[in-house]
C-alpha cells in the first residue's frame, strides 16, 4: 500500500502545471553568452528577439519548410496545417483519419523528401490503434492543397500512450531515420527482434538499405541502426554528418531515479544502454550520453544550426525542453561539448519543436495545451528567433 501511495504522490507532482508563460516584452532583446572555452574576453555575444509566426494552435509537434517558403506543420490531434505567404490558413490541408491522440502521442512528425520539388513527397509519423497503440510512418503526395496517395513506409511500431517516439527525418545520405520509443516495456529496447527503443534506417520507399549494420544478423531486425533508446524525440545532423539525438530519461516512479535526460552522439550499430544503464552509469559495449540532465528538462527536439543570419550559432546544437520550459544551446567541436546555455527560460512555457528555416532563422513551437502546461491566451504558437544588430 505504501508503494502505491508514493506512486500516486509522484504522479500528482509530475502533473502540476508550471506557471503560465510570460512571453517577452514588446521588442525585448535577448543577449546570449559566447560560450568560448579559450578566453572569456574573446566571447562574442548574439542579440535576438522573438517574433510570433502563428498562434491559437493545438500542440504543434513538428514543422517543415517547403521550397516556396511556406511552412507545413502538424497538430497532435491529427491536423496538418499550412502557413502560406506568412499567413496561417484557417482550414487544415489534411486530417489523418486513423490517428490516435492521447497522452504523449498522436500526429507527431512531418518531413519532406529531399527531392520534394520533383516528387512532392511528404512523410507523417503518427500513433494509431491496431490491437493496442502502434506508430507508423506514411508517405503522401502534397499538391499544394491536400495529401493524396498514402503509402505505409513502416507500420506496427510498438507504442503506448507514453514513450511512442517519434522523429522521422532524412539524413545527409538520403535515407530515412526513425526514432522509436520503448512503448513503456523496458526489455524491448535491448531486444534485436523488436523495433521499439531503436533508431531505424530505411530507403525512402520503406525498403531496407543493404548497408544497414544488422542486415545480415538473424538476431536483429534489418531496419535497426542503433539500439537501447528509451524515448528519443530529437534527431539532427551536423554539417559534418554527425548524428545527435535527444532522449527522455526515466520517470521517478520507474525506480531508476528522476532526470537522466540525454543528448547522444549516435553511431551506426551502437547500443545506448536503456534500460541496462541510465544517468551516468557505464557498462562495457554500451554508450554513455554526451550530456545528461538531472533534474529532467524533457528534451523534445534537436537542430544543428547551419545558417548565416545568426553566425555565432553556426554549428551549435539546439533543442526545446518541455518540462524545462526553455531552449538549450550546446556549442560543439565535432562530437565534443565546449559549453551550453539556457535560452528563453520560463518565457514561453513548454517548448517542443525547433527548426532552421531555409533563410536562416530559428523557429520553435510551444506545447502548453498538451495537458501538462499552463496555456496563455494565445497558445500554442509557432515563433521565430531573429537577430538584432
Amino acid at each position: 500500500m505504501s508503494g502505491l501511495i508514493v506512486l500516486c504522490i509522484l504522479l500528482v507532482i509530475g502533473c502540476i502545471s508550471s506557471p503560465a508563460p510570460t512571453g517577452l516584452a514588446e521588442n525585448e532583446v535577448i543577449t546570449t553568452n559566447g560560450l568560448s572555452e579559450i578566453n572569456a574576453q574573446n566571447n562574442s555575444e548574439t542579440k535576438f528577439k522573438v517574433e510570433t509566426v502563428a498562434s491559437g494552435l493545438e500542440v504543434p509537434w513538428a514543422l517543415a519548410f517547403l521550397p516556396n517558403g511556406n511552412i507545413i506543420f502538424t497538430e497532435r490531434p491529427g491536423r496538418v496545417r499550412l502557413i502560406e505567404n506568412g499567413k496561417l490558413k484557417a482550414e487544415a490541408v489534411y486530417r489523418v483519419p486513423d490517428v490516435e491522440p492521447s497522452s504523449e502521442s498522436g500526429l507527431m512528425d512531418i518531413s519532406i523528401h529531399p527531392n520534394f520539388a520533383d516528387n512532392k513527397f511528404v512523410y507523417l509519423a503518427y500513433a494509431y490503434n491496431q490491437d493496442g497503440k502502434r506508430v507508423k510512418v506514411v508517405r503522401y503526395k502534397f499538391d499544394g492543397n491536400t495529401f493524396t496517395e498514402p503509402k505505409i513506409i513502416i507500420g506496427e511500431i510498438p507504442a503506448a500512450p507514453n514513450h511512442a517516439g517519434t522523429r522521422a527525418r532524412f539524413g545527409p545520405d538520403g535515407k530515412l531515420y526513425i526514432t522509436t520509443g520503448d512503448a513503456t516495456n523496458w526489455a524491448l529496447a535491448q531486444r534485436g527482434d523488436s523495433i521499439a527503443g531503436k533508431t531505424l534506417r530505411l530507403n525512402d520507399d520503406g525498403s531496407i538499405p543493404a548497408d544497414n549494420p544488422f542486415v545480415k544478423d538473424k538476431n536483429y531486425r534489418p531496419e535497426i541502426w542503433s539500439i537501447g533508446h528509451r524515448n528519443a524525440q530529437g534527431l539532427a545532423w551536423s554539417a559534418a554528418g554527425l548524428m545527435f539525438q535527444t532522449e527522455h530519461g526515466p520517470s521517478g516512479f520507474e525506480g531508476k531515479g528522476g532526470g537522466g535526460d540525454e543528448v547522444n552522439f549516435v553511431e551506426r550499430g551502437k547500443n545506448y544502454g536503456w534500460a541496462e544503464i541510465h544517468h551516468q552509469l557505464k557498462q562495457a559495449r554500451m554508450e554513455a550520453p554526451l550530456l545528461e540532465y538531472t533534474p529532467a528538462c524533457a528534451p523534445a527536439s534537436a537542430m544543428v544550426y547551419n545558417g548565416d543570419k545568426l553566425p555565432e550559432f553556426k554549428g551549435n546544437l539546439f533543442f526545446g525542453c518541455l518540462r524545462g520550459t526553455k531552449i538549450i544551446r550546446v556549442k560543439l567541436d565535432g562530437s565534443r561539448v565546449i559549453g551550453q546555455e539556457n535560452l528563453l527560460e520560463g518565457k514561453f512555457g513548454r517548448i517542443r519543436e525547433i527548426a532552421q528555416s531555409p533563410d536562416g532563422f530559428i523557429y520553435f513551437t510551444t506545447s502548453n495545451k498538451d495537458g501538462r502546461g499552463n496555456a496563455a491566451k494565445d497558445d500554442d504558437g509557432i515563433l521565430r528567433i531573429v537577430p538584432v544588430k
